[in-house]
């Protein structure tokens, strides 16, 4: 595994760490690794209640990027997919999200741009 992107948010719950790592040599391929974040991304019941899932071996959810968050949301929808937030802007970019057929959590992202060595 390779870093992808190590960035550090200080507008999101004090200093948020979003660290991306993949294979070498599928750049189109990245693992998110992040700590469960606080507000503005959940509040503070929702964040229990996650790490308490965690804990008892909860899988997580499936991050997506995707250029323009809007556009693929409305291309989803349009196929079918019901969707349980429609897309906003977060302090990280533009989410949204919607559950699989097997009911597991995806959120598709638009990444914000990040300048270098922050």
């Amino acid at each position: 595994m390779e870093v992808r992107q190590d960035v550090s948010l200080p507008d999101v719950d004090g200093i948020f760490r979003w660290l991306t790592v993949g294979p070498p040599g599928q750049d189109d391929v990245s693992i998110v690794l992040m700590a469960v974040p606080g507000e503005p991304v959940m509040d503070e019941s929702t964040k229990k209640q996650v790490l308490d899932l965690t804990a008892k071996g909860f899988a997580g959810t499936v991050f997506l990027t995707t250029d323009d968050c809007q556009a693929s949301y409305e291309q989803l929808k349009a196929r079918g997919v019901e969707f349980t937030e429609e897309p906003h802007q977060m302090p990280y970019g533009i989410d949204c999200g919607f559950r699989d057929p097997s009911g597991n959590s995806v959120r598709l992202t638009q990444l914000a741009e990040v300048p270098a060595g922050t």
